[in-house]
């Protein structure tokens, strides 16, 4: 008869364990991508650093280049 008015608890309980178990595995997901997203902005930044560092480059390069065009007007 005990058992009979625990049944409902039980099955409760078991119910609350199983989706704190799906909780704690959803929560070790998220922080594993989140590491993972982490390295990769990371990485993206470390890129964005190189190529905005070639544009500088070109840039400056062009501006000589340009420097070095004679005007229109010094061969009419």
């Amino acid at each position: 008869m005990f058992f009979d008015e625990t049944k409902p608890m039980i099955l409760s309980l078991d119910s609350l364990e199983r989706k704190l178990e799906q909780l704690l595995t959803a929560m070790q997901n998220l922080r594993d991508d989140n590491a993972r997203l982490r390295l990769q902005v990371a990485a993206l930044d470390a890129e964005k650093a190189v190529l905005s560092n070639k544009i500088d480059v070109a840039c400056e390069r062009l501006a000589e280049l340009r420097d070095r065009i004679p005007e229109l007007s010094e061969h009419e």
